[in-house]
């Protein structure tokens, strides 16, 4: 068993680009030498990855081109060799990868274009859940919404953007020109998300972004209504928190109330 392991060790590690020995037991015939036969393996398997991070990236894919993201697709399974029994999941460092590694890491608009797209996927990867229906919202007693608790669909995800990555994907995807990245003068909130098969996206404003995030950690309407406080006076800051709960359970992101 100890020989099996190790010979699964070396012929792994091959594959993945993480060592150039051949793999002890590999042997040639006048067809092939064995390095020539361990390279099919290696290219028929590293071409499945890197067609995989194509699916899971195409925006980083059209971002940077095809040499640079083929290149950038090898480091990749060098560094992060594949350990999820589905395919799906091999992507998910690819962020961390860019934003901690050179020569990507000089250009923080390509992570974030990455963690845009890995978003996508996860939202429409995720379970369906029936949604409240702005009938149900409007029939709860009055006194009840102080203390109301939000639970929320799970085919949503919040991203924090600097760049205008949303604009630079909408025309990658739609084969238009291409605007020049730019950086924003701070962190903008962007909110994803899935109804039925529908995917969406829009723009957070700053209050809502922090409404949105401090309800999904289980804070109760009234403690929105106080935290608000910080952009809104406290006659409207009601009805701005209202203003969002109506939206949200609009789009199909609220699951209940508790």
């Amino acid at each position: 068993m100890k020989n099996l392991e190790e010979l699964q060790h070396a012929f792994g590690g091959y594959l993945t680009g993480g060592s150039e020995v051949i793999p002890p037991g590999v042997a040639g015939d006048e067809r092939a030498d064995a390095r020539e036969r361990m390279e099919l393996y290696a290219g028929a398997y590293r071409a499945r990855l890197v067609e995989s991070l194509g699916v899971d990236f195409p925006g980083l894919w059209g971002m940077i081109g095809d040499e640079q993201f083929y290149q950038l697709c090898l480091e990749y399974i060098r560094r992060h060799p594949s350990t999820w029994p589905s395919i799906r999941w091999f992507g998910s460092h690819m962020e961390d990868f860019l934003r901690n590694t050179q020569p990507y890491a000089a250009y923080p608009q390509v992570a974030e274009m990455a963690a845009f797209e890995w978003a996508q996927g996860l939202v429409f990867d995720a379970a369906d859940s029936p949604a409240l229906t702005l009938d149900e919202l409007a029939a709860l007693p009055p006194d009840s919404w102080p203390d109301m608790h939000l639970a929320f669909i799970p085919a949503m995800q919040r991203l924090d953007l600097e760049w205008n990555i949303p604009l630079l994907w909408s025309a990658l995807d739609r084969g238009e020109e291409v605007p020049e990245p730019e950086r924003q003068e701070y962190p903008r909130g962007w909110l994803l998300w899935r109804r039925e098969l529908a995917p969406s996206w829009r723009r957070l404003d700053v209050d809502e972004a922090w409404a949105l995030d401090r309800a999904r950690e289980g804070m109760c309407f009234a403690d929105l209504c106080e935290g608000l406080l910080e952009w809104i006076d406290e006659e409207h800051a009601p009805l701005r928190a209202a203003g969002f709960l109506k939206t949200w359970v609009h789009d199909g992101l609220v699951a209940k109330i508790y």
